[in-house]
């Protein structure tokens, strides 16, 4: 231990004696990002308090409180100050909550370390994978009294999953099985057997215990079978190769563009892979422009090459089109675009994956909308088995098929996290509900294109001599959106108007035959007439609509498709009693009877229109007079204030 000790005091001196030289040595130690992860209780606060508390990485301040403490409560010795600096489970216990992620920053003579403690409970894989998705290096606990568990394979699994090449196993609590050596062998042969079938390499067996300090920083007396390396010594040495990024093709995804002034125009991002010099020849993707390097800026100014992991501002010789999620390239080299792939998704919100729905999906600096098919496979992580799903719940994990509403600049998440992981973002909450890694993109995507016609949507309604709309009539079953709906195509019709009417019903006897009554099965049956909608709208026409459409999700998904303004949603307010007392196809009646399940308003949600263009309280306004108020906004007589 004195060895260790030793240098970190030399340390000392030389930040007393110059500064400088102290940062110099400093700023070029290389940097270990990893994870500690494992069961609830195998001891991963307590192994990161002491890789804290052997390293003497601790301010003089939080010693002073640490022995003020230990006097305090009248004890004495390293066991209690170390207890008391340790329990990064305190705030935790007192709250009643588990804290999402804690990352510690540490250093040695040899490096400096970021490390992530994520819990271990199941419910918070999210948060393992959130520590892990920018790590080097995971350690994964394993108590020596219980061996390999579940959770134990799902964190290597994930670690395996998101790219995670060096994997530190640590079994830890050995002075609790009399540091049996049979014991740990029996744990590293179960282990290895597993890692084995999810393609893990290699992987290094370290038996610890984090309270006693065995084999963290140095090899311990207690386990005289055991030849190394210690833990912190592992951690030193690891080799972190990141000339493997340096080697790849040029990246650099756009962050924000800088301009200053009219005489600077430059794009700012983090360098994902590669190198790039001034006169070199790049590509702007998805556009495909071409144009060359001038400068590129930093604030310590122009620089002559920049790598992977620096930021910068490129600037481009030529004035072309570029912002904020494009990517700028190697010309020569460039990445993919593709709008529908092959991902594997990592769930991680309580409400389950809706096959169909549209999520945001964000990918580096790119934002699009995506909808999520129902998975081809569930993993199970503890047999590997593919198993069937129609969905994902909290903490599945599985594979699908995506697809976004435009090309995004890929490439596959084994060669670039930068533009191979993405997130997917619930469009109503914000909260991010899935973590996933890109396969590839699917070859329909390569195969079909969109096809350059002459007469575009502004010419086919010049010819009809109006504006294209969406006429999108919401409500609950029996509200009266149909009979509105009705009437409001026969005044246009009247009036000379070109227009067609969608009705629920109608379509679910042909486009949508197919369909049930599942939340799934809405949601695609939402979909499918959007999408004919708005096909329906390019042609020129004013298009009606009549579906209870209950998800505000879906309204808004085919809201996205049209122009800004020519998506007017109608929401037919009409409360459940009266809709039920009509009940003029008897739905009501055999929903509360239990024989018609999923029934809108009964047992499956309506999530009504928070600010919709037009309201109709059926109660106080005739179809009539409805109709009238609903066409003279159409034809731009209604103001919204009447």
């Amino acid at each position: 231990m004195d060895d260790l000790v030793e240098p970190i005091y030399r340390t000392d001196a030389l930040i007393a004696e110059d500064i400088d030289a102290y940062l110099d040595r400093h700023q070029y130690k290389s940097m270990l990002r990893f994870i500690t992860c494992g069961s609830v209780d195998d001891g991963k606060s307590t192994l990161i308090g002491r890789l804290l508390y052997d390293s003497k990485m601790i301010f003089e301040d939080q010693l002073a409180a640490l022995e003020a403490d230990s006097k305090r409560v009248g004890t004495q010795g390293q066991e209690i100050d170390f207890a008391l600096l340790v329990d990064g489970l305190a705030a935790e216990r007192e709250q009643g909550i588990t804290i999402d992620v804690a990352y510690r920053f540490f250093t040695t003579e040899k490096r400096k370390f970021i490390v992530a403690d994520t819990p271990g409970h199941e419910q918070y894989t999210r948060n393992m994978v959130t520590g892990a998705s920018t790590a080097d290096l995971a350690v994964i606990l394993i108590d020596a009294r219980k061996g390999v568990l579940t959770q134990t394979r799902r964190h290597s699994y994930l670690a395996k999953l998101v790219g995670i090449r060096h994997i530190v196993l640590a079994v830890n609590k050995m002075d609790l099985v009399g540091y049996d050596q049979a014991v740990f062998d029996d744990i590293v042969k179960d282990y290895a057997a597993f890692a084995r079938s999810i393609g893990i390499e290699r992987f290094v067996p370290i038996p610890i215990s984090g309270f006693k300090g065995d084999n963290i920083t140095a090899l311990s007396a207690n386990t005289p079978w055991f030849k190394g390396p210690a833990l912190i010594e592992h951690l030193e040495t690891v080799e972190v190769d990141n000339s493997a990024d340096q080697a790849r093709p040029f990246r650099m995804p756009v962050q924000w563009v800088n301009r200053p002034n009219l005489d600077f125009r430059g794009f700012s991002g983090l360098i994902a892979s590669g190198a790039v010099k001034p006169g070199d020849a790049v590509r702007v993707l998805p556009s495909g422009k071409t144009s060359t390097i001038s400068r590129i800026v930093t604030l310590d100014g122009d620089l002559d090459e920049a790598v992977a992991g620096q930021s910068v501002t490129l600037c481009l010789a030529d004035e072309i089109d570029c912002s904020r999620g494009d990517v700028i390239a190697a010309a020569g080299n460039p990445p993919q675009a593709a709008d529908q792939f092959e991902a594997s998704l990592v769930w991680m919100a309580d409400e389950a994956l809706k096959p169909g729905r549209a999520y945001w999906l964000k990918i580096g600096t790119q934002m699009v909308s995506a909808t999520v098919q129902a998975p081809k496979y569930e993993v199970n992580v503890t047999t590997l088995e593919h198993l069937a799903a129609k969905t994902l719940e909290l903490n599945a994990i599985g594979v699908a098929e995506i697809a976004t509403d435009r090309p995004i600049v890929f490439e596959p998440y084994t060669d670039s996290r930068a533009l191979g992981g993405f997130i997917l973002i619930d469009k109503l909450s914000n909260a991010t509900v899935a973590a996933g890694m890109l396969h590839f993109s699917l070859r329909r995507a390569q195969n079909v294109h969109w096809q350059a016609v002459d007469i575009g949507r502004e010419a086919h309604a010049a010819q009809k001599g109006q504006r294209p709309f969406l006429l999108w009539f919401t409500g609950l079953s029996g509200s009266g959106k149909s009979t509105i709906a009705n009437i409001v195509e026969k005044k246009l019709y009247a009036l000379g108007r070109h227009s067609f009417l969608l009705d629920g019903d109608n379509v679910r006897h042909g486009l949508n035959k197919d369909l049930g009554f599942t939340e799934a099965d809405r949601i695609e049956n939402i979909r499918r007439v959007g999408e004919v909608a708005k096909l329906m709208t390019d042609a020129g026409l004013i298009v009606i609509t009549a579906f209870i459409s209950p998800f505000r999700a879906e309204r808004e998904m085919v809201r996205a498709m049209l122009p800004e303004g020519e998506f007017l949603e109608i929401f037919v307010d009409t409360p459940l009693a009266e809709a039920e007392r009509r009940d003029v196809k008897g739905l009501y009646r055999k929903a509360r009877a239990g024989e018609l399940k999923n029934f809108t308003g009964i047992d499956s949600p309506y999530e009504a229109p928070e600010q919709p263009e037009i309201r109709i309280d059926t109660t106080r306004t005739t179809p009539e007079d409805a109709a009238d108020l609903i066409v003279e906004r159409v034809l731009g007589v209604w103001s919204p204030d009447l």
